[in-house]
């Protein structure tokens, strides 16, 4: 019942949007009533977590994936925008649920371990390339929270705007922003 609950939320999800998501229309389209959703689900929103949950770990497993240990901190961290970019393009409404009120905080890591995982990756592969600088005077927190609004905003002037016509080639955006983070530091 717990799949269906969650296959059903995901359909209404990606033919309506997450506004249109409620228990009442979950029941109703499942043909069993709401109380059986709750014996599932608290609420609404423990359905939108577990959806948070599973986007962070499908973002974790992309970028890892794209990553190639061979290569340079500045190819990694490349390979890190990219991975991040296109799990936005490829999950759009995961993205929406994961991202709609802002970068994830520390409870939020502590909660969902592949956010954490993630907030790991980012870390030290800003301390890599601090170190591989050798400059001292450098915030590794301040550069982490930069690396989120700096992808956070490539993904959403490229794959959020309301329109397609104003769109520049993505990967232009995104390879220029990488190499302009990694020479400032």
């Amino acid at each position: 019942m717990r799949k269906q609950i969650i296959d059903c939320s995901r359909e209404i999800v990606h033919e309506e949007g997450w506004a249109a998501l409620s228990i009442r229309k979950i029941a109703d389209a499942i043909e069993y009533s709401v109380p059986v959703i709750y014996k599932y689900f608290e609420n609404k929103e423990a359905i939108s977590a577990y959806f948070v949950a599973e986007g962070f770990d499908l973002l974790y497993a992309q970028i890892t994936a794209g990553i190639s240990t061979e290569d340079s901190i500045e190819e990694r961290f490349q390979q890190l925008g990219l991975g991040y970019y296109l799990f936005a393009e490829q999950h759009p409404k995961h993205y929406e649920i994961m991202f709609g009120l802002g970068i994830p905080t520390c409870e939020t890591a502590k909660n969902i371990k592949s956010v954490g995982l993630l907030s790991d990756l980012f870390r030290h592969m800003i301390d890599e390339l601090i170190q591989k600088s050798g400059r001292k005077d450098i915030d590794a927190c301040i550069k982490y929270r930069s690396l989120w609004a700096m992808l956070h905003g490539v993904v959403a002037l490229e794959l959020l705007s309301l329109t397609g016509s104003d769109k520049v080639c993505n990967s232009l955006i995104l390879a220029d922003s990488m190499r302009s983070f990694t020479k400032g530091i």
